[in-house]
Order: structure tokens, then C-alpha cells, then sequence
């Protein structure tokens, strides 16, 4: 047992894309997965979508292992295994719905144990095996995950039972998307995407984006790269010689941004005042010259 100080090096991404039928989870998922490989042969599918990701083919020569049901948990943890032991970089699991509800999935294992709430017990381990697998494995894994509306029905101020929308969620077991390093929503079906948690920092509460091979290099970066401290951004505040830098400083730090935004705002103003200033020396109103 040893303690030691944290360093973020080599970091292995769990990161998840969720959306409906047709807004390009599979798609989206082979970019990231090449610009964090840049080799395809790298690259594998575990495809229980009735072989949806041979559609891409096109895209490269990555590897496809196509699972069919029974879709239990140790199926799907069998499926990464086998993608491990080839020493794939990248494993995408395309979906993991199936694994929740579909054929021999875990509620379907819950009905025949009974559907009773004690029977969870029995269930909840084997989809818990799942998770670890998932978070333990030694590749990158990007999960694919469909979406639903949600809807519940509340009674109206007139008394009548309404039906309520209340937007979409994903088809999996509650939870899953805290597990993520990051999770990616794609909103409609022009692969518009936006980030719905992210431990990197660099998609939350940004505009809807199109995910491309791009996407996955600054993943990547972000994965093998040291982490600044708060003390070295705060210096390079300090130390900023123009608005300008001072904004690049901002953009690259965004887990800092908030943390820091009464250091930001005054280094600003400070830099609008020099500039001001010496535009102002510099139009011969404060200059004083000689006959």
C-alpha cells in the first residue's frame, strides 16, 4: 500500500454517445475512435445492431465482432475480453441497451426470476459486473446508448390526467452516464452534439458541435497530457501581456474559468486600461512636444 500524488497519465476514456434511431451514434463513435488511434486496425466494434457498424466500412478496416442475443452481462463481458486479448486501442460497444432491455438482458432475467424487488438482488450484481468491466478494462471504450421520450401522466388544474413530455432519456439503468469521463448527447439528426457530463472540461456549456476524428485527437491529448495546476494558470494571468492572451489563457483552462473568473475579469480591465492609455498617449493628447 502506497500513498502517492495524483497525476493524470495515460488515462483510459469511458466515454458514452447517446441518441434515437438515426442521429449517428455509430458514425459519431468511429470518428472519435480513429482520431484517438489513427490506425482502424485498432479499432473494434462489439455490434449488437444487427450489424450496423459493416455500414461504415467505408470509414477504414476496423474490426467487428457482432453479438447476438442473449445480451446478459457476461455476454458483453466476454465481447470485451476477446477485444482486449487482440490488444485493440479503442473498443466500441454498440449498444449497451441491450444489455438493460433486451433479449436476455437484465430486465428480461429480472422477469424470470419472478419481477419481484428482492429478485434486484440476484440481477443487479451481474449488471454491476458489467460496469466494472467497463471501468477496469485497459483500452479506451466508447458506449453507444438509444434514447426515449419520457413522458409521465399528471392530473391538469381541471382535474383531468395529462400526458407530460419531458424531453428524452437514455435506455439504460440509471446511473451510467456518472461513470463516464464524458457523455455526449447528439440532439437531432444532423449529428448536432452536445456534452451532458465532462470530466475534461472542454465540451460542458459550449455550443452544439458535429463530432469528428478532431473530437477524438483533443481527447486524446487530454488523456496523455499532465494537468495544470490553478497556481501555474493563475501566473500565466499574472504574466498576460495582452487581451488577447489573456482570452487564450481562459479558452484552454476551462475547468478554471469559473474558479478564477475575479482574476480573469481584472487582468482584463487591467490590459483595456494599459491599451487605453496608450492609444490615448499615442493621438498626441497627453504628449508634449517641442517647438
Amino acid at each position: 500500500m502506497q500513498l502517492k500524488q495524483s497525476k493524470r497519465q495515460n488515462v483510459k476514456l469511458r466515454l458514452g454517445i447517446s441518441g434515437a434511431s438515426g442521429f449517428g451514434k455509430t458514425h459519431s463513435a468511429l470518428l472519435l475512435a480513429y482520431g484517438m488511434t489513427q490506425d482502424w486496425s485498432k479499432v473494434a466494434v462489439i455490434d449488437t445492431e444487427n450489424s450496423s457498424a459493416s455500414l461504415y466500412s467505408d470509414l477504414g478496416n476496423f474490426n467487428v465482432l457482432e453479438l447476438k442475443a442473449p445480451y446478459s452481462p457476461e455476454r458483453y463481458i466476454e465481447a470485451i475480453e476477446v477485444c482486449e486479448k487482440s490488444n485493440m486501442e479503442v473498443i466500441i460497444i454498440d449498444s449497451i441497451t441491450h444489455e438493460w432491455n433486451g433479449t436476455g438482458g437484465c430486465l428480461e432475467i429480472h422477469n424470470k426470476l419472478g419481477g419481484r424487488f428482492q429478485d434486484w438482488a440476484r440481477v443487479s450484481p451481474m449488471h454491476q459486473s458489467f460496469i466494472d468491466k467497463i471501468l477496469q478494462s485497459s483500452c479506451h471504450i466508447i458506449t453507444t446508448t438509444r434514447r426515449k421520450i419520457d413522458y409521465s401522466l399528471d392530473v391538469g388544474s381541471n382535474g383531468r390526467t395529462q400526458v407530460i413530455k419531458h424531453g428524452t432519456k437514455e435506455i439504460t439503468r440509471e446511473g451510467f452516464e456518472y461513470e463516464l469521463t464524458v457523455n455526449f448527447e447528439l440532439v437531432n439528426d444532423n449529428h448536432l452534439t452536445k456534452a451532458s457530463k465532462d470530466r475534461t472540461g472542454m465540451f460542458m456549456n459550449k455550443p452544439e458541435f458535429v463530432i469528428t476524428s478532431k473530437t477524438g485527437e483533443m481527447l486524446l491529448k487530454w488523456c496523455n497530457s499532465e494537468p495544470v495546476t490553478l497556481k501555474e494558470v493563475v501566473a500565466k494571468i499574472n504574466g498576460a501581456l495582452s487581451v488577447s492572451e489573456l482570452t487564450t489563457i481562459y479558452q484552454e483552462n476551462p475547468r478554471f474559468q469559473q474558479a478564477l473568473q475575479p482574476q480573469f475579469k481584472s487582468k482584463k480591465e487591467q490590459l483595456e486600461q494599459l491599451t487605453n492609455t496608450k492609444k490615448f498617449s499615442q493621438n498626441g493628447h497627453t504628449s508634449h512636444t517641442q517647438a
